[in-house]
């Protein structure tokens, strides 16, 4: 099998995961991505020998929406999302990409570029093995590459440089999967 389907078999794992991708199209958002650490945690979690589940505390759906950039818009994806996710018993957060830049400096105290889609945010994550989606059609989308997500391979993503955010995130996963390396900015 190959590295792709490791990653979606280990994610689908995960009840929460394969639920939330069977019913993401019902929110009836564009370009809808299941990202992040419910993703890349159940691999390191099944290298780990633990649950699919283990240290999720969250499942991020992003999208991307650029018809209305309004707080409105996204607020009510947001309560679309809550009601349809409720009897998971999982926080399910969705974020619309197309307005990031609009909130990110006052939220990390930094600029971030308007963004052209969903994958345009999935390629930002400080880490680039972090950086993965999959669609409710299972479409894998890995910007760069799979291989340091097998080997726990830590280092800080050069779209996004930032040094101190990077190495707090880090850090922090190292806490939970103490094999993981961070390679230093």
């Amino acid at each position: 099998m190959s590295r792709a389907g490791e990653l979606v078999d280990a994610a689908l794992a995960n009840p929460a995961n394969a639920e939330i991708l069977r019913r993401l199209p019902e929110l009836k958002i564009p370009q809808a991505h299941l990202v992040a650490g419910c993703l890349y945690q159940a691999v390191w979690n099944r290298i780990s020998g633990w649950t699919p589940d283990a240290h999720v505390k969250d499942y991020d759906v992003f999208y991307f929406d650029d018809g209305d950039l309004s707080w409105e818009a996204e607020d009510r994806a947001i309560k679309r999302a809550a009601a349809l996710f409720r009897d998971l018993g999982v926080v399910v957060e969705v974020r619309n990409q197309a307005r990031v830049h609009l909130w990110y400096r006052q939220r990390f105290g930094g600029d971030y570029p308007q963004l052209v889609s969903a994958r345009d945010g999935i390629d930002r994550y400080l880490i680039p093995c972090t950086c993965v989606g999959l669609t409710a059609g299972r479409d894998l989308y890995a910007p760069y590459g799979l291989e340091e997500l097998w080997t726990g391979t830590l280092r800080m993503n050069p779209v996004n440089p930032q040094p101190e955010r990077f190495i707090e995130k880090a850090e922090s996963y190292r806490s939970r999967w103490p094999w993981l390396t961070v390679v230093p900015p």
